[in-house]
């Protein structure tokens, strides 16, 4: 089927998914404007969207000769540069070898062709040619030599459109770029609202809705890394959107350092959209011959509200983003001995973890921060990735064999991106880490970011983790990174490159997670960043999950896993019971609801076994094997989110469906308990009406449509944060 399509007499230009189009067209003077992204419209083309009208203040381009209808200033296009006349936010700026900043970018040529295309050293969507398309246009600025390829991915089955941009330097002058954004687009005149998840350490990805009035707005991150603090997904939707109704786009970036996704309002009511790379300290130059290219940005359209752009995003990223042979697989639950010991620790100590463990019918022991080095607190050992002998008495292999000789599978935490001040590495190599010249060291967290833009510091780190993870034969790996990028210096660029050294660095991430999952493709890799610091699509690329936030207190996570949810699959989210009272919060909850939070994610323990009561062993025997019934909807099921946690301050709901809607889970706790309680409704979604279903519970039987339509009643509990759970299956009238 044709995906793509190029209207030759309109100059006009479709892309197709199962339930939207996006089109633009080629107009007068080679100018590509941006006319329609919504509900498919059949086979006609919006090309009488556009109203051209003389308007003060908004300048003509040259070859207009008289007309002062035609503005660059006003009109709706698909990507832009500084210095031609449009005053509004644009999405390239490119300083030239005369020093002006400006570049005109005409229609030159396009190209469709089957399959997806692919980014160098970046993260992005796959897809053969049976599952994507894509079309590359070449905008041309004639008077430099610079050209701007458009590349658009396309895959019908999720309604899903990829952006990125590829800059290419024909000319003979190197030009020097100071701003690129992967995608640009305008809507036309609407209101609309802006979604997106703000937070901080230990309190990720809160949702916030803002209306976006007159003028710019923005979210982004300068801290190196895409952030706690803004997450580099963002929706734009009508006013009246809500979960199960309404247009809602979203627009993902598949990068892991500085971004931003701006907007502005213009003088006639239209809205112009973009995101990409912040331009906050960037500078790229590209000689004669030089190319480079952006991240990709994944957007997604639905006319059925939040709750269906969120499965767009979940299907797509578990099929064609994760290629981890974990991503629709079992996997281990384990328990990780941080919170249990934290750098109080020996081998002994681990291995009757370990054998705990086993006894509650856990499959994998994670040994975390402390193993390496002389690493008895945060102070010092980061890149000394060298077994701690005084500490694990036998050596690390030894430790490994034995946890193996349980059954059990054995994990390993590293920090790779890091070097602590009191370490051999720094002592040897001091230059090895950021810091500008002449100044001090900005610390956090007592390290520094290490240079790993430079090969010999990516190279010594990745071999001394290799090392370590052959003598063990390690399972699974996380890998954390605990403090933001700063005193951003490469003593191995010139002066004039300085600007480039912060998406090296991101590019450096890449290279060293990519030789990692190349070299051990078995491995279960997990990513993290303090928790949820680099919670994104570029991440899940070389990591099947990550670790959702630090704070493990249950109550917190419905509000973290639930804004999550909304750009990334569940069984991406890193999700673990832990001890009460909680170690974050102080908060206690019951053991049961702990396991109802947590099994919402990829299900583990993060606690002392050893201090466990009888009861509560008893209680984590029950969870693990409900959670083994359940996984399967968990990793591929679809996913419904009942209630909000930010407007219900009784119980939050949500739900899982199996793709043939012949099973389902709801989800949920009721916040708080209530004397002479009102009854509260359960209202499931996602089932087929005409089936019937048997809750498992209680043996009574209901078709899909009155579960649906008429609900079901919560339960009567007693005390604060009781779980919440149904699960119905189909079955024969």
């Amino acid at each position: 089927m044709e995906w793509i399509r190029y209207h030759e007499k309109e100059k006009v230009f479709e892309l197709r998914t199962e339930n939207s189009t996006y089109q633009m067209q080629v107009r007068e003077y080679d100018t590509l404007v941006h006319l329609y992204y919504g509900s498919p419209v059949g086979d006609t083309l919006i090309t009488d969207r556009i109203v051209c009208a003389d308007r003060g203040f908004s300048g003509n381009p040259y070859e207009a000769g008289r007309d002062r209808t035609f503005s660059l200033d006003t009109l709706p296009q698909e990507y832009t540069a500084y210095g031609n006349g449009d005053y509004r936010i644009n999405g390239l700026e490119a300083v030239q070898a005369d020093g002006s900043d400006t570049a005109n970018l005409k229609f030159e040529s396009y190209e469709i062709r089957p399959g997806k295309y692919s980014l160098r050293g970046l993260p992005a969507m796959f897809g053969g040619e049976e599952e994507a398309q894509t079309l590359e246009i070449v905008l041309a600025d004639h008077a430099s030599g610079l050209k701007v390829h458009l590349l658009y991915g396309v895959f019908p089955k999720f309604d899903v459109i990829t952006r990125a941009v590829r800059l290419e330097n024909t000319g003979t002058e190197a030009v020097t770029i100071k701003k690129a954004v992967s995608m640009e687009m305008d809507f036309e005149y609407r209101e609309l609202d802006a979604v997106h998840f703000y937070g901080r350490h230990a309190m990720e990805r809160e949702m916030e809705r803002n209306h976006l009035g007159h003028g710019n707005w923005s979210v982004g991150s300068i801290r190196g890394t895409s952030s706690h603090h803004h997450n580099p997904f963002v929706i734009l939707c009508d006013r009246d959107t809500e979960e199960t109704h309404g247009n809602c786009y979203g627009y993902a970036l598949a990068y892991s350092g500085n971004f931003v996704f701006e907007t502005e309002v213009d003088q006639i009511g239209q809205t112009r959209v973009m995101m990409g790379i912040h331009p906050y300290h960037f500078q790229w130059t590209l000689k004669q011959g030089d190319t480079f290219e952006t991240p990709e940005v994944i957007m997604t359209y639905s006319e059925e509200g939040l709750g269906k752009l969120s499965r767009n995003y979940h299907d797509a990223y578990r099929q064609n983003l994760i290629r981890s042979k974990y991503v629709d697989q079992p996997r281990p639950i384990l328990v990780n001995n941080w919170e249990a010991t934290y750098f109080d620790f020996d081998a002994d100590k681990l291995y009757h973890i370990a054998e705990e463990a086993k006894n509650i019918g856990l499959d994998m022991f994670v040994l975390d921060d402390g193993w390496f080095g002389k690493r008895d607190n945060d102070w010092c050992a980061l890149g000394d990735w060298k077994v701690y002998e005084e500490k694990i008495k036998g050596g690390l292999p030894a430790l490994a064999e034995k946890i193996h000789g349980l059954g059990l599978k054995f994990g390993l935490w590293v920090e790779p991106e890091m070097v602590s001040e009191d370490s051999d590495l720094y002592r040897e190599h001091p230059d090895w880490a950021f810091k500008i010249p002449g100044r001090a060291a900005n610390r956090s967290r007592y390290q520094l970011n290490l240079d790993i833009t430079r090969k010999e510091v990516r190279e010594h780190i990745m071999n001394q983790i290799f090392t370590v993870l052959d003598a063990c034969k390690v399972d699974y790996v996380k890998w954390d990174m605990n403090r933001s990028v700063d005193n951003v210096f490469c003593a191995a660029l010139p002066g004039e490159r300085q600007g480039e050294v912060y998406h090296r660095y991101v590019l450096a991430v890449y290279e060293m997670m990519e030789s990692l999952v190349q070299r051990y493709p078995d491995l279960l890799f997990e990513s993290c960043s303090g928790g949820g610091g680099r919670f994104e699509a570029g991440m899940l690329y070389y990591s099947p999950q990550i670790w959702c936030s630090d704070n493990t207190d249950a109550i917190d996570r419905l509000k973290i896993q639930y804004g999550t949810s909304f750009g990334y699959p569940v069984s991406a989210m890193g999700a673990h019971v832990s001890v009460c009272p909680n170690h974050q919060s102080g908060r206690i909850t019951p053991f049961e609801t702990r396991g109802i939070v947590a099994s919402s994610g990829t299900f583990g323990y993060e606690l002392d076994l050893m201090k466990m009561s009888e009861e509560e062993k008893k209680t984590a025997r029950e969870q693990i094997l409900i959670y083994k019934e359940m996984e399967h909807l968990v990793q591929t099921g679809d996913y419904y989110r009942l209630e909000n946690p930010y407007e219900n301050q009784k119980y939050v709901l949500w739900q899982f469906v199996s793709k043939d809607k012949k099973e389902a889970v709801v989800c949920g706790v009721r916040l708080h308990s209530e004397a002479n309680p009102r009854i509260y409704l359960c209202y499931p979604q996602g089932l087929d009406a005409e089936m019937h279903y048997e809750d498992t519970a209680t043996g009574k039987v209901y078709t899909g449509a009155a579960l649906m339509k008429a609900g079901l009643p919560l339960p009567l509990t007693m005390g604060d944060y009781q779980p919440v759970k149904f699960t119905f299956k189909a079955v024969e009238k």
